[in-house]
């Protein structure tokens, strides 16, 4: 029992040396410390601000201003989503007039699209790699676009890479299969008839109710006769 109080009594101790140091370290350094919380409130105060007064105002407008790209994108009409049609922006012009926007990432993803459309492979992928993006259907999406130029440029493993990257990013029965199923044809193309197979099979298996998988049976079978 003694020996116990004892440590008791070395621990409350040396929480009290600790305690007086610290309000030494304190008060030795009151002002650094006072300028230093006076900074981050500062900071904190700006970041409020900025986001409440200028952020938010530009992307409701950016929002706006995009409401006519959009639609020509829906239409097909790449050019004029891209550049405008004069009364109102293109995505273009989202990007540059809007930039740290929401709305502009966004165009980026739509102009990386539409440039692949028009068979402006380059331009796709550089504003592909500019979007980013957490949505679930969105990154594998823009994933497998850039798989599609990059297949569009003889760049064969480029693509089966960005392929595999889409369907390996977050599993659904949209797009998923999509780009299982093209990782698996390019693929056959190139005589990796073997990794093909196990594809072409996996689909068969996770995703039988899918597009892909209710007609990957004959795509197995012509590589299971190929393979012999």
């Amino acid at each position: 029992m003694a020996k116990k109080k004892s440590q008791q009594a070395d621990n409350l101790q040396e929480l009290e040396s600790a305690l007086t140091k610290t309000e030494q370290f304190i008060e030795e350094n009151q002002k650094p410390i006072t300028y230093a919380v006076g900074l981050i409130i500062l900071l904190v105060i700006a970041y409020l601000v900025i986001t409440r007064f200028y952020m938010q105002p530009r992307e409701k407008e950016a929002q706006s201003q995009m409401f006519m790209a959009e639609n020509y994108f829906e239409q097909d009409s790449f050019n004029l989503a891209i550049n405008g049609d004069g009364n109102y922006l293109g995505f273009l012009d989202i990007i540059d007039d809007y930039k740290m926007t929401k709305s502009a990432n966004l165009a980026k993803y739509y102009t990386g699209i539409s440039y692949l459309h028009l068979g402006q492979y380059d331009d796709a992928l550089d504003y592909l790699n500019g979007f980013k993006t957490k949505d679930m259907l969105l990154g594998p999406i823009a994933e497998g676009a850039k798989g599609d130029a990059r297949l569009e440029l003889g760049d064969n493993q480029g693509a089966l890479r960005h392929y595999r990257k889409a369907f390996s990013m977050n599993e659904n029965e949209l797009t998923t299969p999509v780009y299982m199923m093209k990782a698996a044809r390019l693929l056959e193309s190139m005589d990796q008839l073997e990794d093909a197979l196990a594809i072409y099979r996996e689909i068969k298996e996770k995703f039988p109710e899918s597009n892909e998988g209710q007609n990957v049976d004959r795509y197995i079978a012509r590589v299971e006769l190929k393979l012999g």
